[in-house]
């Protein structure tokens, strides 16, 4: 190996770093080409009764394939075709009520162009994404999508980039506005991810981690010596009054500590309703895991009681059944 690789090699980081500056910057660069027309997009796409139909060729129909399985998980459906199996059947899967979003960084691309008086034909809008707001695509389209920069990060300037790292960035700000007008909830982005962990946490509910077998449930006029026993047995580091089958309080292997440190050798003549917090932390059986982990950080509690609409037990969820 010559002295010239040698000294490339070990400059291999410098050259990453100014890919990472120049990508940046271009996807920086997009927040001012943003205007009427991406407005314009978001509106064809949100009234659409159909699919958004995404294409483009090499590098674009890769970015594009990534554009359109952001859009189908994030409450947009699309699909991604390469322009060149149209002409061999997959025209078929066209119709009027889509959309077509064709990537392009030169707007001129002969296999993409063969496509779209196709598309003209059947009436389907078309939003592109070019580099090129003077391209044939861009003046064929009903809403274009301005996505250019102003140099590869390729030190030669030929291998696309910058420009596919910046049409991939404009493809999630595409995805996202439309998830923002649509309203688009974290339950409704589990419904789409439902084998994922994300979705299982956003899906699962109380009943279906809550503990319901062996409770420690104590007397409110149990002396705290014996509740010692009974909250530990139940191994969730708390004991729970009834009366009448209704939560009336619950202490916790720390409200017991405490005591202990407060009264010493009066601790064994108190009860349980002596140091019992009366207004527990309850939810239902169809509360979230998500909101039952957000009252937990938000009120510094290990577990919650899961009761009905009478308040009667039904369950208990900890922190670690949280992580079920």
């Amino acid at each position: 190996m010559n002295s010239s690789a040698n000294w490339r090699l070990a400059h291999a980081r410098m050259y990453a770093t100014q890919c990472l500056h120049d990508e940046a910057r271009a996807i920086e660069d997009l927040v001012s080409q943003l205007d009427e027309n991406f407005d314009r997009a978001v509106e064809l796409i949100y009234h659409c009764h159909g699919k958004v139909i995404v294409t483009g060729v090499g590098k674009s129909g890769n970015v594009g394939s990534k554009i359109a399985a952001t859009m189908s998980s994030t409450g947009t459906p699309a699909f991604f075709i390469n322009p060149l199996d149209v002409y061999h059947g997959d025209l078929g899967v066209m119709t009027p009520d889509d959309i077509v979003l064709a990537l392009s960084n030169s707007g001129q691309t002969d296999e993409l162009l063969r496509f779209i008086p196709i598309v003209l034909h059947n009436h389907i809008p078309i939003i592109s994404m070019t580099g090129n707001p003077e391209s044939l695509l861009a003046k064929y389209s009903t809403a274009h999508i301005l996505v250019s920069v102003k140099k590869e990060a390729c030190p030669l300037n030929l291998a696309p980039t910058s420009s596919t790292t910046a049409a991939l960035a404009m493809g999630d700000a595409l995805a996202i506005a439309l998830m923002e007008v649509r309203n688009f909830k974290p339950a409704d982005f589990a419904q789409f991810h439902p084998g994922g962990e994300l979705g299982k946490r956003l899906l699962t509910t109380a009943q279906d981690v809550m503990k319901t077998d062996e409770l420690p449930v104590i007397p409110a006029d149990m002396h705290l010596g014996e509740a010692i026993i009974h909250v530990s047995k139940g191994k969730l580091g708390l004991g729970v009054s009834l009366s009448d089958n209704k939560v009336e309080g619950i202490i916790t292997d720390g409200d017991i500590r405490r005591a202990m440190e407060r009264w010493q050798e009066q601790f064994f003549g108190k009860t349980v309703r002596d140091i019992m917090t009366t207004h527990p932390k309850c939810v239902t059986p169809h509360t979230k895991i998500t909101e039952i982990q957000r009252i937990m950080n938000k009120y510094k509690v290990h577990s919650v009681l899961v009761v009905d609409q009478e308040r009667h037990l039904l369950g208990v969820v900890d922190h670690y059944r949280c992580m079920l």
